[in-house]
């Protein structure tokens, strides 16, 4: 008997320990996706435009156009064919932010436009100012403090896409900047 106690005890243990070994490398493997390679992100939007936000004038991508979009803000999005739903004239920013709802904190995350923080004013911020972001883009965000990296005023689009990768096209995604897309050909 005490030996069949001593075998349950061992093969409790390593058991015990193997599953708290998968437990810990999976929440290490998600957390880094999922704010690294926004991998969290709502990569489709519902198309609804923050208030104020205003039409650009002269786009150089119009709505309707095609477009290749350069830069992989998340996977399967470098390469891709984009169709121009939206044109915007706005300040840009880049900014980091500890998220709301715990995990890791996002460096550089690519794009907030100026009509998404919180009591933004109406004059461009720069880089070092503290704001809150008012946007949803990643779970986590909406609410969260965030620091400037960098500002721009230029014209950001909305653009609907199917990743190269093969996943699931995207639809209203918010925002890909005008030197991030290259002509179609």
């Amino acid at each position: 008997m005490k030996l069949n106690s001593r075998l349950v005890m061992v093969l409790l243990s390593i058991t015990t320990a193997l599953f708290l070994t998968a437990c810990s490398g999976e929440k290490e493997k998600s957390s880094t996706e999922d704010h690294n390679s926004h991998a969290n992100m709502e990569h489709s939007g519902s198309g609804e435009l923050p208030e104020g936000l205003k039409e650009a004038s002269d786009p150089t991508y119009k709505v309707g156009s095609k477009a290749i979009i350069t830069d992989d803000h998340m996977p399967g999005m470098d390469g891709a064919e984009a169709e121009v739903v939206g044109a915007y004239d706005t300040v840009v920013y880049s900014l980091s932010y500890d998220p709301t709802n715990g995990g890791d904190r996002v460096e550089q995350h690519k794009w907030v436009i100026h009509e998404e923080l919180l009591d933004a004013g109406d004059k461009p911020l720069k880089a070092g100012d503290e704001v809150t972001i008012n946007t949803d883009h990643m779970e986590g965000m909406k609410g969260a403090k965030a620091v400037i990296d960098s500002a721009e005023e230029m014209t950001v689009y909305m653009v609907d896409f199917t990743p190269t990768d093969g996943s699931e096209k995207v639809t209203n995604h918010q925002w890909v900047t005008e030197d991030e897309l290259s002509p179609a050909k």
